[in-house]
């Protein structure tokens, strides 16, 4: 079975825009790269929002060298990016933005979700490139609710969408540089479910909502999130309430990290270059 590696609830939240209220649940930032291929995961909410006129959110601002994978649980969130993509994000539905060789975007509450207010809930994944990849074309997948499998979990213990990866012999509709899964994941009050991902891959859970014990041994309360050994196989969920998870497992990309702001490459002078491309325009127009 997987050890408990290392385990935190989520610290005092920030604000990303005016749109934005996040909490950190594990970051890049602190300078090591144990939950390589993931980078950063920001919990924005439940937060409400009164209706308005003006649109909140992030206006236009880069990003280099890696994937942001942003799922909405509730409300409604507007992309707009330098490669002419974008739309709105509704309940349910998942954005996967790769930024590679630089790209510029913009994040705003829905014209609608503006209008008529309500409940904001939303997380934003990072995901690191490996160095091959960071000089890709920068792309975007806009993934509806509906083109998400659902599979019911084993004795009734509640269900799991397959965001990215594959479960149980069902996959889903990310296409990932590297071996991603991302698991949405439901479980039921007093319900118990073991997963087993890769030997060798990075495995964190993180629980947005409920209380669950990890391996009969780690109790979470959300949000929080816990990371386990790469090796051991498989690991249990219980859950002593209804529980809201996501299960992220991937390939370690085991190469020098170097971030500033919204830029993650290699080195530093990768940095410095990534810095100068954004001031001459190189990341297009939006």
């Amino acid at each position: 079975m997987r050890e408990i590696v290392a385990a935190s609830t989520a610290p005092g939240g920030h604000w990303v825009g005016d749109g934005f209220p996040v909490r950190s649940l594990f970051s890049h930032m602190n300078g090591n790269n144990e939950s390589t291929p993931f980078l950063l995961l920001d919990y924005a909410g439940p937060a409400e929002f009164a209706p308005t006129g003006q649109p909140r959110g992030v206006g236009v601002h880069p990003h280099k060298g890696f994937e942001t994978v942003t799922i909405v649980y509730q409300g409604e969130v507007e992309h707009g990016d330098s490669t002419g993509r974008g739309g709105v994000i509704r309940e349910g539905d998942v954005q996967w933005m790769t930024a590679a060789n630089g790209i510029l975007h913009k994040e705003f509450h829905s014209q609608d979700f503006t209008r008529k207010g309500g409940t904001l809930e939303m997380v934003q994944l990072w995901v690191n490139l490996p160095a091959a990849d960071k000089s890709a074309e920068p792309g975007y997948q806009g993934i509806e609710d509906a083109q998400i499998p659902a599979v019911d979990l084993p004795d009734g213990a509640g269900r799991l969408r397959v965001i990215a990866g594959s479960y149980a012999g069902v996959a889903g509709p990310a296409r990932t540089f590297t071996p991603i899964e991302v698991w949405d994941v439901r479980l039921g009050a007093g319900k118990t479910v073991t997963f087993d991902p890769e030997d060798g891959h990075t495995v964190i859970v993180v629980l947005l909502d409920g209380t669950v014990t990890l391996n009969g041994e780690r109790a979470l309360t959300g949000a929080a999130q816990a990371r386990l050994s790469r090796e051991g196989g498989s690991f249990t969920v219980a859950a002593g309430t209804d529980a809201k998870l996501l299960i992220l497992a991937g390939a370690p990309i085991d190469e020098p990290v170097a971030a500033y702001g919204p830029f993650v490459m290699n080195t530093e002078g990768e940095i410095r270059q990534a810095i100068n491309d954004f001031n001459a325009g190189r990341f297009g127009r939006l």
